[in-house]
């Protein structure tokens, strides 16, 4: 009765043990797509971040697709597009409204690199930024906004172009380093 008692206890472990190495059995195609997969990367879609000062909302930042990635220096990218709209001081109001179609923001930097297609408009005088690339630093108080690129503003009769370019972030100031251009345009023929 013994004997029959270990080799049922034995078949059993056995059996176990088999069924655990089956078990085991990785599909190859599955390791592969697992370990293709980004690590340190969160995807967040359909993005909307608030930004409030001192109980007073400040900016309202909307994109389809955000990606946050932990690497050597952090990073957050919104490599579809991105629209920002701007508040006043009271938080009531928009003044002014910013569309990228890529930005990056560098954490330990506390900079925003915008790119391709770069819109600012002030909703109060009208006028409006177009570039393909534009930094935002928030620490710049007064020139939050500025490149080194080719820039052009488009005001209500004129439009103005230009090299390097600063502005505050309401773009009611804006200053062009090396303007190349200004041309008178009437209301009626003022182009979209």
């Amino acid at each position: 009765m013994y004997i029959k008692k270990n080799h049922i206890k034995i078949a059993a472990a056995l059996l176990t043990g088999c069924f655990f190495l089956y078990s085991c059995e990785n599909d190859l195609a599955q390791v592969q797509q697992i370990n293709a997969k980004e690590l340190g990367k969160d995807v967040a879609k359909k993005v909307a971040i608030r930004y409030s000062l001192g109980g007073r909302k400040k900016a309202v930042l909307t994109a389809p697709l955000m990606y946050r990635v932990q690497d050597t220096t952090s990073y957050i990218e919104f490599p579809q597009t991105l629209h920002v709209d701007f508040y006043n001081a009271t938080g009531d109001t928009i003044e002014s409204r910013l569309d990228a179609k890529y930005a990056r923001y560098r954490d330990a930097q506390s900079i925003v690199f915008l790119k391709d297609s770069v819109r600012v408009y002030n909703t109060t005088t009208g006028d409006t930024l177009y570039c393909n690339e534009l930094y935002w630093d928030r620490a710049k108080i007064g020139n939050e906004f500025y490149t080194d690129k080719a820039v052009r503003i488009r005001r209500k009769m004129q439009i103005i172009d230009g090299t390097g370019m600063e502005a505050r972030q309401d773009f009611k100031e804006w200053h062009i380093i090396h303007p190349t251009g200004f041309v008178k345009v009437p209301g009626s023929e003022f182009p979209d």
